[in-house]
């Protein structure tokens, strides 16, 4: 892979990386805090959604760790080694945390009261992009997953190649 290419990679993850620390240090508990100014019956619920979206910027912030280092593997040739499949592991783990976050706040706001200061949408839409989330989430765990496999198979092949020569 072109040096240039991977360092224009990491500057994007570094770039998320900070974007996402401000997310969950700034916007994440504003937007909490606003929202339980304008809707007051929002109070018992600010902190425990405020944490689990923290924790799901976590998540991603996880994976983008883990690609960075599958970056310095193939920028030093070395990932069709068994040391990638621990990153790919942390890959298909922080995957599976966040999509269970969003599956728990599926069911919750599916079967919790509530209260809306309007005519429910909000809810309605809160729940549709946490099942769009949870769905999201197992579609991609599962493409790694699928990803791991043939890593697994190129590095079998790559040793037995080198092996012969």
């Amino acid at each position: 892979m072109h040096r240039l290419l991977i360092a224009a990679l990491r500057a994007g993850i570094a770039a998320a990386v900070l974007l996402g620390l401000f997310g969950q240090i700034v916007v994440i508990p504003t937007t909490a805090s606003d929202e339980v100014d304008r809707f007051p019956p929002y109070e018992p619920f600010a902190v425990p959604y405020a944490t689990v979206a923290i924790l799901g910027v976590a998540c991603v912030q996880v994976v983008l760790g883990a690609v960075w280092m599958l970056l310095d593997m193939v920028e030093r040739d070395a990932v069709f080694s068994r040391r990638a499949f621990r990153w790919v592991d942390t890959v298909i783990g922080a995957t599976v945390v966040a999509t269970l976050l969003a599956f728990g706040v599926a069911v919750h706001l599916a079967v919790a009261e509530i209260p809306s200061p309007d005519d429910g949408m909000q809810v309605l839409g809160a729940l549709g992009a946490a099942v769009a989330g949870a769905g999201a989430g197992a579609a991609f765990a599962m493409l790694v997953v699928v990803m791991r496999g043939l890593l697994g198979k190129a590095t079998a092949l790559r040793s037995e190649l080198a092996e012969v020569v």
